[in-house]
């Protein structure tokens, strides 16, 4: 699945992009991302899939206790609850 960032979503981030804090229009309390959040949410372009995200992760980070797939699943869901992404439906055309 390709993911892509939701259109009422407003973002602010620190230089370098270490801190992200980002607003669902309708939401009422921002969500805040640090550190591999962060990175992810860097990742997440309409264009890369859930794979490709995840093996730039794993060249970047170590994954020591094999897990990392699955905490990246969870994350894309949270983030996809939260109206924060979507799933890009014009990938591959």
């Amino acid at each position: 699945m390709v993911w892509k960032r939701g259109g009422l979503v407003a973002e602010v981030c620190t230089e370098p992009r270490a801190r992200v804090a980002l607003l669902h229009l309708d939401a009422t309390q921002p969500v805040v991302l640090e550190g591999t959040a962060a990175f992810i949410w860097d990742l997440i372009d309409g264009q890369r899939s859930e794979q490709d995200i995840f093996a730039e992760l794993e060249a970047t980070f170590e994954d020591q206790s094999g897990q990392m797939q699955g905490q990246v699943e969870d994350f894309l869901a949270s983030l996809e609850a939260q109206r924060l992404i979507e799933a890009y439906l014009g990938a591959g055309l």
